[in-house]
C-alpha cells in the first residue's frame, strides 16, 4: 500500500512538473506567434514604398507577397520534413535563423538598389517563417490535453494577430517617415536596412533563447509512424476537406490582396488622401479588427454552428466591400477597415470544418490545408492585374468572389462527405 501511495504522490508530483513545463513553453511560444504576424504585416507597408522606389505598377509590386506567400507552397513539405527528422524545437530554431537571413538580405538589396534582391530576400525571410509555423502550430496543439489543443492555438494566434496590428505603427515610423524625408531613391530604399537589421537581431536573439530553452521533448517522428501504420485512403476522398483547401486559398488570398492595397486605397483623394505615412496607420485597424473579432466570435460560436458564422460574415465582408467600391471618403475607409473584423474567425473556422470526422487522415489535411496558403500570393497579383487596369477602388471588385464562395462554404460545402 505505501509503494502504491509513493507511486501516485510521484505521478502527481510527474503531472504537475509536465504542466509546468507546458505552461512555461506555451508562453515561450507566443512570442514566435508575434513576430511573424509582426513581419507578415510589414509586407503591407514594403509594398506601397518599394513601388515608389522602384517605380512599380501595382502588379508588379504584388511580386512582394506573390514571393512571401508562394514560399508556403514550395517549402511546407520540405519544412515538414526538416520538423520529423529535427524534431519541434530545433525547427523552430532553424526557422529563426533562416528568417534572420532574410532580414539581412534587407541590407543588400537597398545597397544594390535591386528588387529581384528584395524578392530574394522575401523569399528566404517567409522560408523561415514557413518552417517556423510548420514547427509551432503542431507543437503548441500537443503541449497539452487534445481536448484544449483549438484553444490554445487561439490563444497564440491572439499574439500573431497583436504582432498585425502593432507592426503598422513600426513600418510607418521606422520606414515610410524615413523614406519621406529621403533625397534620392537610393536613400528611400535605404529606408528599409536597420528596421529589418533589429528584426534580424530579434530573430537571432530568440532562436538562441529557443536553443537553450529546457522545453518538453515532444517527437513528431512517433505520431507520423503511428499514421503510417494504419495508412490507407487519402484525406482527397473527403468533398468537405477539398472544398475547405479552396476556402483557404480564397480566403488568405482576398486578406492579403485588401491589406495589400489598403495604403493606396487610401492615399486615393476620393477616398482620404493621406499621406503614405498616415495612412499605413490605419491598417493597424484593419488587422487589430481580426484580432478583436477572433474574440468576440470565439464566444459567439459556442451558441451558433460554425457553418452558419462563417457564411454570415462572409455575406457581411461582401456588403462592406460593395460600399467601399462604390462610396467614397469616410464611408468607403471605414467600409474596407470593417472587413477585418469579418475576416477574423474565417482561418480557424474553415481549418477546423475541413479537418472534421477525417481521423487518420487528419495530418495530411492539415498539409493539403497549409499548401492552400499559396493563395496570398496568387489572388494579390491578380488584383494588382487589375488595379493597373481598372484602377484601385475597382480592383477591390476580385476579393467579393473570393467571399462569395466562402460564404457557399460555410453554408453547404463543409458538410462532411466522401467521394467515390
Amino acid at each position: 500500500m505505501a509503494s502504491l501511495s509513493n507511486t501516485g504522490i510521484s505521478q502527481h508530483m510527474t503531472d504537475a512538473t509536465q504542466g509546468a513545463d507546458y505552461r512555461f513553453a506555451l508562453t515561450s511560444l507566443t512570442s514566435l506567434f508575434f513576430m511573424w504576424g509582426f513581419i507578415t504585416c510589414l509586407n503591407d507597408i514594403l509594398i506601397p514604398h518599394l513601388k515608389g522606389v522602384f517605380d512599380l505598377s501595382y502588379s508588379q509590386a504584388m511580386l512582394v507577397q506573390f514571393c512571401f506567400f508562394g514560399a508556403y507552397f514550395l517549402v511546407s513539405l520540405p519544412a515538414g520534413a526538416i520538423v520529423k527528422k529535427l524534431g519541434y524545437q530545433k525547427g523552430i530554431a532553424l526557422g529563426l535563423v533562416i528568417a534572420a537571413v532574410g532580414c539581412l538580405c534587407f541590407y543588400p538589396a537597398a545597397s544594390m538598389h535591386s528588387y529581384p534582391v528584395f524578392l530574394m530576400a522575401l523569399f528566404i525571410l517567409a522560408s523561415g517563417i514557413t518552417l517556423l509555423q510548420v514547427s509551432a502550430n503542431p507543437y503548441v496543439s500537443m503541449l497539452g490535453d487534445a481536448k484544449t489543443a483549438s484553444s490554445r492555438l487561439t490563444m497564440t494566434q491572439a499574439f500573431n494577430a497583436l504582432g498585425t496590428t502593432v507592426a503598422p505603427f513600426f513600418g510607418a515610423l521606422l520606414i515610410l517617415n524615413e523614406a519621406a524625408d529621403a533625397l534620392s531613391a537610393q536613400a528611400s530604399a535605404e529606408a528599409v536596412q536597420m528596421p529589418y537589421v533589429f528584426l534580424a537581431a530579434m530573430l537571432l536573439g530568440l532562436a538562441a533563447i529557443f536553443s537553450w530553452l529546457k522545453l518538453p521533448n515532444l517527437s513528431p517522428v512517433e505520431e507520423g509512424e503511428k499514421a503510417q501504420d494504419e495508412d490507407d485512403g487519402s484525406a482527397w476522398q473527403y468533398r468537405h476537406l477539398v472544398l475547405g483547401a479552396v476556402g483557404i486559398f480564397v480566403y488568405v488570398g482576398a486578406e492579403v490582396a485588401i491589406g495589400s492595397f489598403l495604403v493606396s486605397f487610401f492615399a486615393d483623394p476620393n477616398i482620404a488622401g493621406l499621406e503614405e505615412s498616415q495612412a499605413a496607420k490605419y491598417i493597424a485597424y484593419y488587422w487589430g479588427g481580426a484580432m478583436v473579432g477572433r474574440f468576440i466570435g470565439a464566444a459567439v460560436m459556442q451558441k451558433i454552428s460554425a457553418g452558419k458564422a462563417l457564411c454570415f460574415n462572409a455575406a457581411l465582408a461582401v456588403i462592406l466591400i460593395l460600399v467601399a467600391v462604390f462610396s467614397s471618403g469616410t464611408l468607403a475607409m471605414v467600409a474596407i477597415l470593417l472587413v477585418g473584423l469579418c475576416n477574423s474567425i474565417m482561418f480557424p473556422t474553415i481549418f477546423s470544418l475541413a479537418i472534421q470526422g477525417l481521423g487518420k487522415h487528419t495530418s495530411q489535411a492539415s498539409g493539403i490545408l497549409c499548401l492552400a496558403i499559396v493563395g496570398g500570393a496568387i489572388i494579390p497579383l491578380f488584383q494588382g492585374l487589375l488595379a493597373d487596369s481598372v484602377g484601385v477602388q475597382s480592383a477591390f471588385i476580385l476579393p467579393i468572389f473570393c467571399y462569395f464562395f466562402i460564404a457557399y462554404y460555410g453554408l453547404s460545402g463543409s458538410k462532411p462527405s466522401v467521394t467515390a
